[in-house]
């Protein structure tokens, strides 16, 4: 949407009298990272104001329990609560919708009240501040109801609260949750002009409201075809079935970068490529002297047949052959579709009866968690453990170069892997991979492996179904293996394209920046 707004734009005649940075500037500060969000936080702002108007009344700011009440919400019974439509609607926090809440509960014991004309305000928990316009209905105690006396139209409430809430809502993020009381609600102020200049603000707020909202559909618009067209030219990278039909396919579409690559997800999406390539052989030529990895697989059993007579090792129930129907894609000659289980020995750990403070306090054993397999690689944990944790619980000290995988945790942790840089231990939410020479020579592979996409790690170890992995599930991920020394090749060059996608991430950082930078100037922030 141009900045050069036209007369046929409804809100046109209005925006020309707002602060001329923010007309001259509307592309800038909508295209920004949030900038939708934040031009709707300053449209409110002015009409709080008044200066939507070409002209508009001197007032004092009032108090807003000078000219409304509030009426504070009170849970019912449990067992007088219904989804069947029984009684009086009940609304809490989690039915507000965008503009008026959304019905889903009754009760036959209503005992606070709000009606057609107040404003709801969420005065507690994740939503606080959220605001909707009433329905007549019984409130729960996590909502309060605002009813504006005479004089003062709801909807111009509604708008002149934004500030406030918005505020509010933004200072709570990542602190812990407050309240919302009646004197906290009493503090507010708000201008009060005569009822028809407050109507015409609502109607200009509207206006730019519905403006926003199309620059927010165009933008959302623009981002979905931006990623079709992204995917759709990068898969023609991943069908390309020789390293020389890449190099041509990776030509043609690399003098379109500059347009492709201009947004993080693009970027993401093009290292994720990388790494599909790279596992798939299409990123390094063949060397015709490397040995094939069916020699490097017996060299791996040789030396796993020799632990386990040294007793060093356990020897594990062999897993079932790989199907053909198993095998995601057909690999160059040379290679060999193989699990985890082939290559090393996987195990877990545990956590320490934290009743027992002998276990942890004083501890100078480093203890692996979930969380910490967020970054490529573990220098240093959180938490550590004593020696009588471990020698009384099924603890492991695990080497430099064991592969770390989380098995399970909150958001998408589970599938993250990481390698240890120090000798230490893991909870039972860890999977270590301890991979067995002479294969330690292509950790860096597998671990490539791994980052290819733990989604794709997570899905084909657990079925697709369950949400977490185990150590079985681990042990049966599919590697397809290349000869050693093609493995060295792959990992070097998918390196270098992989420090390339950084470089252009920083570079975006500073661009979103400088971009907010702007937005702050042009809007007066």
């Amino acid at each position: 949407m141009s900045a050069e707004l036209t007369a046929q734009e409804p809100s046109a005649k209005y925006l020309v009298n707002l602060q001329p940075p923010l007309v001259r500037h509307f592309d800038l500060i909508a295209q920004a990272l949030g900038g939708v969000a934040r031009l709707r936080e300053l449209i409110f702002q002015i009409a709080s104001t008044g200066h939507l108007l070409e002209t508009y009344e001197e007032v004092v700011p009032s108090r807003l329990d000078t000219v409304s009440e509030f009426v504070m919400g009170q849970a019912p019974p449990g067992a007088e609560c219904n989804e069947v439509g029984q009684g009086t609607i009940f609304v809490k926090t989690g039915e507000f919708g965008r503009l008026f809440p959304e019905v889903r509960e009754w009760t036959t014991k209503p005992l606070k009240f709000a009606r057609q004309g107040d404003v709801l305000i969420c005065v507690v928990g994740a939503t606080i501040g959220k605001l909707n316009l009433a329905i007549d209905c019984a409130i729960g105690r996590s909502v309060a109801a605002i009813r504006p006396q005479q004089r003062l139209d709801t909807k111009y409430l509604y708008y002149m609260l934004m500030p406030f809430t918005l505020a509010l809502r933004r200072e709570s993020r990542g602190s812990a949750q407050g309240v919302i009381g009646k004197s906290e609600l009493s503090k507010v102020t708000i201008r009060v002009p005569s009822k028809q200049e407050q109507l015409r603000i609502v109607t200009r707020v509207e206006e730019l409201m519905q403006l926003c909202d199309a620059l927010e559909a165009s933008g959302q618009l623009e981002a979905q075809q931006h990623a079709q067209l992204v995917n759709t030219l990068l898969g023609t990278l991943t069908q390309s079935e020789t390293p020389e039909a890449l190099a041509d396919n990776w030509q043609r579409i690399a003098t379109h970068f500059d347009l492709l690559l201009d947004r993080p997800e693009a970027v993401d999406a093009l290292e994720q490529t990388i790494l599909q390539l790279a596992v798939r052989g299409l990123l390094v030529p063949q060397g015709p002297t490397d040995e094939p990895a069916s020699v490097l697989l017996q060299k791996i059993r040789t030396e796993k047949d020799h632990l386990i007579a040294q007793r060093k090792i356990k020897r594990d129930k062999p897993l079932p052959p790989i199907t053909d129907e198993e095998k995601p894609f057909a690999l160059p000659q040379g290679w060999e579709w193989v699990t985890i289980d082939a290559l090393a020995n996987v195990g877990t750990g545990t956590t320490p009866s934290r009743d027992n403070a002998a276990f942890f306090d004083g501890g100078v054993i480093p203890w692996v968690t979930s969380g910490e397999t967020g970054q490529p690689f573990i220098r240093q944990t959180e938490q550590h453990v004593t020696d009588a944790a471990l020698t009384q619980t099924s603890l492991t000290i695990y080497p430099v170069g064991t592969l770390v995988v989380a098995m399970y945790g909150q958001g998408k942790t589970r599938g993250q892997i990481s390698e240890l840089c120090i000798p230490a231990t893991t909870n039972q939410a860890c999977a270590a991979i301890v991979l067995v020479e002479p294969s330690m020579a292509h950790k860096d592979y597998v671990k490539l492996v791994f980052e290819k996409s733990y989604e794709e790690i997570r899905e084909l170890s657990a079925g697709g179904a369950q949400p977490n992995l185990n150590v079985g599930k681990v042990k049966a991920t599919l590697i397809p293996l290349p000869p050693l020394g093609e493995q060295a090749r792959i990992v070097a060059r998918a390196n270098e394209l992989r420090k390339i996608c950084t470089v252009l991430r920083q570079r975006m950082v500073a661009s979103y920046a400088l971009q907010s930078q702007l937005v702050d100037v042009f809007s007066g922030g």
